[in-house]
Parts: structure tokens; C-alpha cells; sequence
């Protein structure tokens, strides 16, 4: 699936071939291509004629639908008889009158000859790009109308003097809708997506039980927060279903999943809200606490209880304990330090360090080498407060090849807050790091280094810096190498 720029550039590229004369159908060359395409094949090929209008072969009838002059458009609308919807659903919103209401009754027969469902379905994308444009809400407006079923659309199209003989959009069923509207919903376009959730949201036609399933398994997070408003107002008008609440807590979205946690309240569950009090989602655990607290519950005392549990406590557990933790809570984290549970002892850093509370120096060099990544990582941000009075040989050593890749990502971390000549060093071995964002990060730092400075301050002897200076002499340009 192409992206907009690319379907824009495909749709200007078709409109440069009709200038030169390709003869294929521009509706065969779109096909498949997004409505970004079409409005820039519009677009271009617009400015084409009015930069060189003898030029182009008039005699297309892609071209004058495009004409800049009006009266062309209208004519090539009334002699084309079966034109490409989605060429006129742009000149549906022109902005000469004519033209638009020519368009619009032209898109009415078009759309009349065509399945519903397929017609629907492909061209709701189309319309709601065009429906920022100044006339270009009608659009919208008309296929709302349509999947919501409140009004015939052919009065939009009907003129006197022509029989309503053709097919209807107002004769879709509710079945039919249902159809379309699921389709639109399972679309990879955000935009339709959320268009055919508003849509069915406000027909009605979707169960409390329903809704929440949907709001579970939604990726999208905007279509994903429609779907749980609605249970939640459903719910709130017709009383709690503990299905639907279930559903919601099940969800992979920790936004869905905190609307579950409040609506345990209302469900008479309120107890419950310990089971989250370790969510991944520090939205979930908020809501978790203030629930429980507004129970007579003690979140506090559960987080105590769930850190002193080796089989119960976990890294979420600890970091919900650190947003109602102070510094007197320190005995209860250090000891987590030595946990089997890298999780745990990567949170127990960061809590502590969140707290302000100093670890042993030696612990956390230790930890540095830590088999887990997460862990490492939080030992090298405890220790870039004092990274200028480090072992920079000992940080150096944990730099080399023989080392993981975190345990030479945290080392180099420390070295580059500890800066001058120990980074520099660093940096240049690490040139050809097998970690490619530890060989780019270091091959940024020599490109921008300042040698002179490193010289005159005399933080490295000269020989050395030449050596490191040859080292590094691929990546720099002749003026540099020559200062």
C-alpha cells in the first residue's frame, strides 16, 4: 500500500503523461491508487493547461474535466457517460456552481449503477479527503445520511424534467448498512475508520457487550476511545454489565483498560482495583489508587505487601510503589536490588534513584554488567552524577567487543558524561562497533569533535591524539584532517 506522497507523486507523473500524449485510460493508470492520486492528477494536470493549454490534447476528456476554464468541465461532464467517480466527486466540490450541481447529478446516476456496498466502501476515503474543501461537506453530508438511513439522497440529484426510476441510496437495508459500515470500520484508512464508527455509534445498532469488544481490540487509539465512551455512557444510562467491564480491563490499551478500572465503581467492584495496582500503564494505576481509596482501601499497604512477597512482586509492582513511596521507603527497594527478576531490579533502580536515595558505587559498577539490558541501563543513569570522578581504564575495558551490547551501551553513556579525552578514546574504538547505534553515536561524536580544544587543554599528549586522529581520518573531509 502506497503512502499519500507516493500516490500524490504517481497521480502528478499520469497527468505529465496525458501532456505527452499517453493514451491509456487514466482511470486504468489510478486504479488501486489512493484519493491523494486523483487530487494530485487533478491538480497537475489543471496547471498544465493553464501553463500550456494548445499543447494538451483537449480532446481527452480527463483532461477537460480538469479544465481551468469552468464551462469545459461542465461540457466534458455532460458528454462523458460513464466518467471515473472519483474525478467527479472532486468536481462535485468546484467551486463554480454549474459545474458542482452538473457533478452532483452525474455522481447520483453513477453511483445508482454500481453496487452499494462496492461503490460505498471505495469511495467513502475519497469523499471524506474532499470534505475539508470549501463545498465539500455535501459529500459527507450525503453519504452520512446514507449509511445512517435518515433521508433519500436522490432529491440531492433529481431534477424536474427526469424520471426517479434509478436505484436509490435510501433503499439500502438495515442489513446492507450493517454490511458497509463493517467493512468501512475494517478499512486500513484511519479516517474512514473513525467516519464508520461515529456513524454506527450514532445509529444505535451496536450493544453495550459489542461496543466494549470493539473498544478492546481497536487498534487505533482515537476509534479505540469512541467505542469505550459509548460503553461508558451505555452503561451509565442502562446500568453496569460486568461483561462489558471485563472486556474493557482485557484490552491491550491502557486507556481502555483505566475506563474498566472506573467502572468497576459503578459496577459495585470497587475491590477489585487491587488486581491493577500493578498495571504496565501508570494511567491504569492511578485509577486503580483513587479507586481504591475511595473503597477504604490502602494502596500504600498493598504495595508493601506486594514488595515484600518474592513470588508476588514484580517490576510494575515496584515502580506503582515509587509513586506513593518516599525516602523513608528505602529499606523496602534496596533489598529488590538483588531480586532474580531482572524487571524487578531495573525498577528498584529507577526508584530509588526517583527518590533521590544513593546506591554503593561498587553495586552499581557491578551492575553495569548486569545479563539484563534494562538493569544496565538504570546503573549507568545512577552513576552519570559522578561520572567525572570514574575509573575511566574500568569503563573503557567495558567498552570492547567481548561484552554485550548494553553492558558497552552503558559504559560508553558514562564515558560521554564524563567527556574529554576518556570519550575520545571511546569513541574512536568504537568505530566500528558491531551495534550499529553504538558505531553511529560514536562516529557522530568524532565528526563534531573539537581536536584543537583537546590539544590546548592538555588532556591528551599530541602523539596520541595523532594517532587517534588517523584512526578517525576516513570519516573526516580534507579541511579538517589539514587543520
Amino acid at each position: 500500500m502506497w503512502s499519500a506522497a507516493e500516490d500524490a507523486s504517481w497521480g502528478r507523473a499520469v497527468a505529465r503523461g496525458l501532456l505527452r500524449g499517453d493514451t491509456s485510460p487514466v482511470a486504468g493508470r489510478l486504479a488501486g491508487n489512493g484519493p491523494q492520486a486523483w487530487i494530485a492528477f487533478d491538480e497537475e494536470m489543471r496547471g498544465l493547461q493553464r501553463a500550456h493549454g494548445p499543447r494538451i490534447p483537449c480532446e481527452r476528456l480527463e483532461a477537460r474535466l480538469c479544465h481551468p476554464d469552468g464551462r469545459v468541465r461542465a461540457a466534458a461532464l455532460a458528454a462523458w457517460r460513464n466518467p471515473p467517480l472519483q474525478l467527479v466527486l472532486i468536481r462535485c466540490a468546484d467551486w463554480v456552481p454549474q459545474v458542482r450541481d452538473r457533478a452532483r447529478r452525474v455522481l447520483g446516476r453513477a453511483v445508482a449503477a454500481h453496487d452499494p456496498a462496492e461503490a460505498l466502501t471505495g469511495l467513502t476515503p475519497f469523499v471524506l479527503r474532499l470534505g475539508g474543501r470549501r463545498h465539500g461537506a455535501w459529500a459527507v453530508e450525503q453519504l452520512e445520511a446514507a449509511l445512517s438511513g435518515r433521508y433519500s439522497l436522490l432529491a440531492a440529484w433529481w431534477r424536474p424534467g427526469r424520471p426517479c426510476t434509478t436505484w436509490s441510496l435510501n433503499a439500502l437495508t438495515p442489513e446492507q448498512r450493517d454490511r458497509i459500515l463493517a467493512r468501512l470500520r475494517g478499512t486500513a484508512d484511519l479516517a474512514t475508520r473513525r467516519f464508520a464508527t461515529r456513524v454506527t455509534l450514532a445509529a444505535g445498532r451496536c450493544g453495550v457487550r459489542e461496543a466494549a469488544r470493539r473498544a478492546a481490540t481497536e487498534p487505533d487509539p482515537v476509534t479505540g476511545g469512541m467505542w469505550t465512551d459509548a460503553v461508558l455512557a451505555a452503561m451509565a444510562a442502562d446500568g453496569p454489565d460486568d461483561e462489558a467491564v471485563d472486556t474493557l480491563l482485557g484490552s491491550r490499551s491502557a486507556r481502555v483498560r483505566a475506563a474498566g478500572v472506573t467502572a468497576l465503581r459503578r459496577a459495585g467492584r470497587a475491590a477489585r482495583a487491587v488486581d491493577h495496582l500493578a498495571d504496565r500503564s501508570g494511567e491504569v494505576r492511578a485509577c486503580a489508587r483513587w479507586l481504591l481509596g475511595q473503597d477504604g482501601g490502602d494502596p500504600y499497604a498493598y504495595y508493601c505487601g506486594l514488595l515484600t512477597d518474592p513470588h508476588r512482586v514484580s517490576g510494575h509492582a515496584v515502580t506503582g510503589f515509587r509513586e506513593v513511596a518516599g525516602q523513608a521507603d528505602g529499606p523496602l527497594l534496596f533489598p529488590l536490588l538483588h531480586h532474580p527478576d531482572g524487571a524487578v531490579r531495573a525498577a528498584a533502580l529507577a526508584a530509588l534513584r526517583g527518590l533521590g536515595l544513593v546506591v554503593e558505587e561498587a553495586l552499581l559498577l557491578a551492575m553495569l554488567e548486569d545479563p539484563s539490558a534494562s538493569v544496565a541501563r538504570e546503573a549507568a543513569l545512577c552513576l552519570l552524577r559522578v561520572a567525572e570522578g570514574l575509573d575511566p581504564a574500568a569503563l573503557a575495558a567495558r567498552t570492547g567487543p567481548e561484552w554485550p551490547a548494553h553492558t558497552r551501551r552503558a559504559a560508553f553513556r558514562l564515558l560521554e558524561g564524563r567527556g574529554g579525552s576518556a570519550e575520545l578514546r571511546a569513541c574512536v574504538a568504537m568505530l566500528t562497533d558491531p551495534d550499529p547505534g553504538l558505531g553511529l553515536r560514536a562516529r557522530a561524536r568524532v565528526l563534531g569533535w573539537n581536536w584543537l580544544s583537546t590539544l590546548d587543554e592538555g588532556e591528551a599528549h599530541q602523539a596520541e591524539l595523532g594517532a587517534l586522529l588517523a584512526r578517525s581520518a576516513r570519516l573526516l573531509s580534507v579541511d579538517r584532517l589539514r587543520m
